[in-house]
């Protein structure tokens, strides 16, 4: 007799690693549930033989009888599920089924004369099931006939010290009709709001002896049990429309007033420097925005060059970084000379083909090998159609000339310490910053926050009527937005401290006034600035790199920067291209991301009373760190920015 009880411990086993599976998937949540279904299946069949088989065929008989084997053969099908309720439906899968084995040798009735066989069996296999969920859920179990038509049928018998015989079976089933019993899981892969559904099923099945007779003549039994995925896609009917009950949500307003007014903020910036060289329309020469020294300027160039504290009366924080910008050749250059041991590769990248792109890399190290005496050995070029992290996307269709110009570039690479750092995994760098102080006279943690939530759905615009102790009255707007912020030192003017009432006034897309109102208290700092400490995080116009590449730097760097009772402004900010809403949400979501590894960084660190604040300003041009002119510009607008505020 077949051993069915050990086949059955088996299938149980795989059951309950199968049934596992929804404890390691998170909830899913209401999707739309389609009828049919279309997918592949691809598994291995785990094969057991008992019975007999002496007789091969007609001109083959062995001495003695094989009783026992097994094998793993492999299982590719084709389907088709339909679902009418969330409880029972069916399955129809169709395709290759192999049951091939090989026996236990036996020992033949001579002196050490072992017999081995093993066999190829395989077939067609249709297999129609009732699909049944018991818990009208994701998990389904499914029972139903087996028909098999046989593809191949061969075995291979040797004797010990004899040549291999290969043949095929004599006596074979053209057909065999059996039947299985199995259960599966649906792990969704898709969103949970999308009409087309893609679905990964891992199943374990039960294929008993029962009806699988390969032969017609003796009694060999083939039993399976089965292990697989199907891959399946179904696509759901359109929701019906309902009607849903409208009603008029109120608005919230809040103040956040700063503790104290700095009107004057020395900042100590780690600037970082884009590792990139951009160039005008199909010209391969290094634009004259780039500073561009004499051999006798280079060699009196040093990078400390630049971090002298500069008047704010210049041409603002936008002109001053980027005067800093433009000497990033000779900041390469600068790094080389006195790292003798430091190599890089230019990657020139240009619309006009790789050749063009190659040239423009070359311009770069012709600069600094004429110039700076750098030995060409130790730079690379190569020339590309566009660089590796383009701009421009495939299918894009919006604001190409600009996505273009940000393309039309030479890549500076190294892997010396020297010129990178080391900011997210293994393959995340950025070039070394440069230091810089400057003042900034309208430091954001300085200004008074006020919050409108709701107001960009629920409200046209709204303003600010700010009334002092002696009646007088400063209006601010129109705003559209659910956050705006105005500096303290403005709405102060020459007093030193001051309680004021804000009164919010808004009106909403039905046409009715809201008023709300709030209080707050002023008070500037003694004349002695603080100094912060800031940090920029840049981005490329590439949506795989997330604020999570620089969790490395937030929490190794900027993390044990930030004192007990300090201040942390996190700002978030985005370049012109797209649109306005969609960059505003994009800011945000880098600001909170940022904010959120400061905050677990913070936690581990044993850091206390660390106040952090985030602020989302998208593309807005009055809020932007730079200008949006130039492709440097609009790559530098592409940042969340921290600025580390400590108590006095």
């Amino acid at each position: 007799m077949f051993q069915i009880h050990s086949l059955v411990r088996r299938f149980v086993l795989f059951a309950c690693l199968l049934l596992s599976i929804p404890a390691l998937v998170s909830a899913q949540g209401i999707r739309p549930r389609p009828t049919w279904w279309f997918g592949g299946a691809a598994g291995a069949n785990i094969n057991w033989y008992n019975g007999t088989a002496q007789l091969q065929n007609d001109t083959l008989i062995g001495p003695a009888p094989f009783h026992k084997g097994s094998g793993v053969g492999p299982y590719i099908a084709l389907g088709i599920e339909y679902r009418p309720s969330k409880v029972w439906g069916g399955m129809l899968y169709v395709g290759y089924d192999d049951r091939r084995g090989s026996w236990d040798d036996i020992v033949l009735p001579c002196d050490d004369c072992p017999a081995s066989l093993k066999t190829t069996l395989s077939y067609i296999s249709i297999e129609p099931s009732l699909r049944i969920a018991p818990f009208a859920g994701r998990f389904h179990m499914f029972v139903g006939p087996r028909i098999g038509i046989n593809m191949a049928k061969t075995f291979t018998y040797q004797v010990k010290g004899q040549p291999e015989i290969k043949d095929d079976w004599s006596d074979i089933r053209s057909t065999v009709v059996s039947g299985q019993i199995g259960m599966g899981y649906d792990i969704s892969l898709s969103s949970q709001h999308d009409r087309t559904q893609v679905d990964l099923a891992p199943f374990v099945s039960f294929h008993p002896y029962f009806g699988q007779d390969p032969r017609s003549v003796e009694n060999w039994a083939v039993s399976t049990l089965r292990v697989g995925l199907v891959l399946k896609v179904g696509r759901a009917a359109a929701a019906p429309q309902r009607e849903v009950e409208v009603y008029e949500r109120e608005v919230e307003f809040t103040v956040q007033a700063p503790e104290a007014i700095v009107i004057d903020l020395r900042v100590r910036e780690s600037f970082p420097l884009r590792n990139y060289v951009f160039f005008d329309g199909g010209s391969a020469e290094i634009p004259k925005r780039y500073v561009a020294l004499s051999k006798d300027d280079a060699k009196n160039f040093e990078e400390e060059q630049l971090q002298e504290v500069q008047p704010t009366s210049m041409t603002g924080r936008s002109g001053r970084q980027m005067a800093v910008y433009y000497n990033i050749l000779n900041i390469v250059g600068d790094r080389m000379t006195r790292s003798t041991g430091s190599k890089i590769t230019l990657s020139g990248a240009s619309e006009k083909g790789s050749e063009h792109g190659k040239a423009r890399a070359e311009a770069v190290k012709k600069y600094l090998v004429d110039v700076f005496g750098i030995e060409g050995s130790r730079i690379t070029t190569e020339g590309r159609d566009k660089p590796k992290i383009p701009s421009e996307q495939p299918g894009g269709t919006k604001e190409l000339d600009l996505l273009r110009m940000g393309d039309q570039r030479v890549d500076i690479e190294s892997t010396s310490p020297e010129m990178m750092i080391q900011v997210g995994g293994d393959e995340h760098y950025m070039m070394k910053p440069v230091q810089i102080v400057a003042d900034d006279p309208d430091p954001l943690n300085s200004h008074v926050i006020f919050d409108v939530t709701g107001a960009k759905e629920l409200l046209t615009s709204w303003s600010l009527e700010i009334k002092d102790e002696q009646g007088k009255v400063q209006n601010y707007g129109p705003y559209t937005l659910d956050r705006e912020t105005i500096a303290g030192k403005t709405i102060l003017g020459d007093q030193p401290s001051g309680d004021y009432k804000v009164v919010m006034v808004g009106q909403t897309k039905s046409g009715k006034v809201v008023r709300m109102e709030r209080s707050f208290h002023l008070a500037r700092t003694p004349d002695s600035p603080k100094e912060a400490i800031r940090y920029s995080i840049l981005f490329d116009f590439d949506k795989s790199q997330t604020v999570a590449s620089y969790e490395k730097f937030l929490t190794e760097v900027v993390t044990p920067l930030i004192s007990d009772s300090s201040t942390v402004v996190v700002r978030g900010y985005t370049d012109i291209i797209g649109e306005a809403d969609y960059n505003l949400i994009l800011s945000h979501e880098r600001a909170m991301e940022a904010r959120g590894i400061l905050d677990t960084a913070l936690a581990k660190s044993g850091k206390r009373h660390v106040k952090i604040q985030s602020f989302e300003f998208g593309e807005m041009p009055d809020k932007a760190p730079f200008e949006n002119d130039s492709p440097e510009e609009r790559f530098y607008n592409r940042t969340v920015i921290l600025d580390i505020v400590p108590i006095r």
